[in-house]
C-alpha cells in the first residue's frame, strides 16, 4: 500500500476482481450480527454521556462557580480546557486500542473518569486544595477522551452490519455531545445562580454560598454514582468482539499501527477533510462550553443560556442520527450531505454573529439569538458520525479507532488553541463569533473541492456479492 491519496493501484490488492473470488471461493467469511451489540453500543454510549456531561459541568453554572468556589473566568476556561488537554497522548491509546482491543481501553477510560469524578468530589473545606482537586479530575475525566470520542467507529464496524454501521456510529459518537447538552439543564436547574436569574427554591437565598456548594456537590456526587455503576458493568460484561464478525470489512486485514500513521499523516485527501471537520467542531466545542459567557452580553441569563446550549446539543444529536440512518439507506452520498450541512452551518453561525453587533442594525431578540445558536449547533454537531464515516471509507484498511483517534485529537487541538487564547482575551468574545463562523466557510470549501471515495463499502458489496 502507498502513502499517498487512494488510487486504483492501491485498492487492487484488496479489491480486484481476481483477489475477491480467492476470498469468496478460498476462504468464505460467514458474517452475523449478534442481538448482543445493541447492549455493547449503550454501555459504550452511557459511559460517553457521562464523560461529555463532566466535561462540560462548570462552564453551564460559571457565574454560581465564580460566587461559590471563588473561580475566575480564566479558571472556567481551564476547566473546560482539560477535556483537550487529555488528548495530548491520544498516540498511546490509540495504540493501545489496537493491540489490545477495545474492551482494555474502554476499562481504562472508565476507571480514569471513576478517579477523576471521585477527586473532584472530596468535600474539603480548604478552598486552594479543593480547587487543585477538582482541576486534577477535571484532567482525568479529559484523559478518557481518546478512547470514548474516537472508538465510536470501530465499535460499530465490530459489531454492526454495513447497513446498520453509520447509524451506530452517530449514537455512539454523538452520546458524548448529548452528556454536554445535558449539563446545560442539569446544572442551572439543580445549583442556583447568583444573579437571581432563577432560584431552585423560594425558600432560599440564592446568594447563600453554603447553599451553592451544597447543590454542586450534589451534581458531583451524582455524577459520580453513575459512572461507577457503569464501571462495574464494563468490567462484568464488555467483550472486545462478536464470535463471528458482521461484515467482510469487519474480518479483513488492517495496516498496522505505524503504517497506519504514516499513512494518515502522508495522505493529502485524508488531512483535508480531516482540517475540514477538526476547525469547525474544535471552535464550537470551545465556543459551546463558555456559552454562557459569549450570552451575557446580550443580556441573556445562566438558565438561559443553558437551554440555548442543551437545544443546539441535542437537536445536533437527532438529526446526526436520523441523517445516518439516511446515509446507511442511500449509500455513497456522504460528501453531499456534508456540503448542505455545512452551507446551513456557514449561514446561521453568520447570522448569529451579525446579530450580536449593535451596528449591524439587525433584530436582536431572545427568539433570534435561540433560533440561530440552535441551528448552528444542529448542523455542526450532526456532520459528526458523516464525517467519521467518510474519514474511513476514504483511507481503509487503516484500522477504525486510529483513524479517528487522529481527527478527534486535531478536535481538540483546535479547542485547546482557543480557550487557551480565551484565558487571555475574556473581556470581548465577539471575536470567538467571528472565529465561529470562520471555520465553517473553511470547512465548507474543503468539501467542495474533497475528492471522495469508498474503499471498505466497495470491499462489503463486491465480495459480498
Amino acid at each position: 500500500m502507498g502513502a499517498g491519496p487512494s488510487t486504483e493501484s492501491e485498492r487492487e490488492s484488496l479489491l480486484v476482481p481476481s483477489h475477491a473470488e480467492t476470498i469468496t471461493n478460498s476462504a468464505p467469511v460467514n458474517s452475523r450480527v449478534y442481538g448482543r451489540r445493541w447492549l455493547v453500543l449503550t454501555l459504550f454510549s452511557l459511559l460517553a454521556l457521562m464523560q461529555g456531561m463532566v466535561w462540560n459541568f462548570w462552564g453551564p453554572i460559571q457565574n454560581s462557580a465564580v460566587h461559590a468556589f471563588g473561580f475566575s473566568k480564566s479558571d472556567i476556561a481551564v476547566l473546560v480546557l482539560w477535556g483537550p488537554v487529555g488528548f495530548v497522548p491520544w498516540l498511546l491509546f490509540m495504540w493501545l486500542m489496537d493491540k489490545r482491543g477495545l474492551r482494555t481501553s474502554l476499562l481504562l477510560s472508565a476507571f480514569l473518569m471513576l478517579l477523576g469524578a471521585a477527586l473532584r468530589s472530596v468535600p474539603l473545606t480548604e478552598q486552594p486544595l479543593r480547587r487543585w482537586l477538582i482541576h486534577g479530575g477535571q484532567l482525568l475525566n479529559g484523559l478518557a477522551g481518546p478512547t470514548i470520542m474516537s472508538a465510536g467507529p470501530f465499535l460499530s464496524t465490530t459489531w454492526f452490519a454495513p447497513d446498520q454501521r453509520a447509524t451506530a456510529t452517530a449514537v455512539a459518537s454523538l452520546f458524548s455531545y448529548l452528556g454536554g447538552a445535558a449539563s446545560f439543564i442539569i446544572g442551572p436547574l439543580v445549583v442556583p445562580a447568583p444573579n437571581n436569574t432563577h432560584t431552585f427554591t423560594s425558600t432560599v437565598s440564592v446568594g447563600d454560598e453554603n447553599f451553592i456548594r451544597e447543590r454542586i456537590q450534589m451534581v458531583m456526587y451524582a455524577e459520580l454514582a453513575a459512572i461507577a455503576f457503569l464501571f462495574v458493568a464494563v468490567l462484568i460484561y464488555f467483550p472486545d468482539r462478536p464470535p463471528v464478525p458482521p461484515s467482510v470489512a469487519a474480518a479483513s486485514q488492517r495496516l498496522s499501527y505505524r503504517s497506519s500513521i504514516c499513512r494518515l499523516l502522508s495522505n493529502v485527501r485524508f488531512l483535508m477533510i480531516a482540517l475540514a471537520y477538526a476547525v469547525p467542531t474544535g471552535v464550537i466545542a470551545g465556543w459551546a462550553g463558555v456559552l454562557d459567557m459569549v450570552l451575557t452580553p446580550a443580556k441573556i441569563s445562566q438558565v438561559d443560556a443553558g437551554w440555548i446550549g442543551f437545544w443546539s446539543t441535542v437537536g445536533g444529536c437527532v438529526f446526526g442520527v436520523a441523517m445516518a440512518r439516511f446515509a446507511d439507506s442511500i449509500r455513497g452520498m456522504l460528501k453531499l450531505i456534508l456540503v448542505l450541512m455545512l452551507a446551513g452551518a456557514s449561514l446561521s453561525s453568520t447570522w448569529f454573529t451579525l446579530t450580536c453587533l449593535s451596528f449591524t442594525h439587525l433584530p436582536s431578540t431572545a427568539a433570534i439569538l435561540y433560533t440561530s445558536c440552535i441551528l448552528v449547533g444542529i448542523f455542526i454537531n450532526s456532520s459528526v458520525p458523516i464525517f467519521f464515516e467518510l474519514f474511513i471509507e476514504t483511507v481503509y484498511p487503516v484500522p477504525e479507532g486510529i483513524t479517528c483517534g487522529l481527527v478527534t485529537f486535531l478536535g481538540n487541538l483546535v479547542t485547546g488553541l482557543l480557550l487557551f487564547f480565551l484565558t487571555f482575551y475574556c473581556t470581548d468574545l465577539s471575536w470567538l463569533n467571528w472565529c465561529l463562523t470562520g471555520s465553517c466557510l473553511f470547512s465548507l470549501v474543503l468539501i467542495l473541492f474533497f475528492r471522495e471515495s469508498y474503499d471498505r463499502l466497495y470491499l462489503d458489496v463486491f465480495v459480498s456479492v
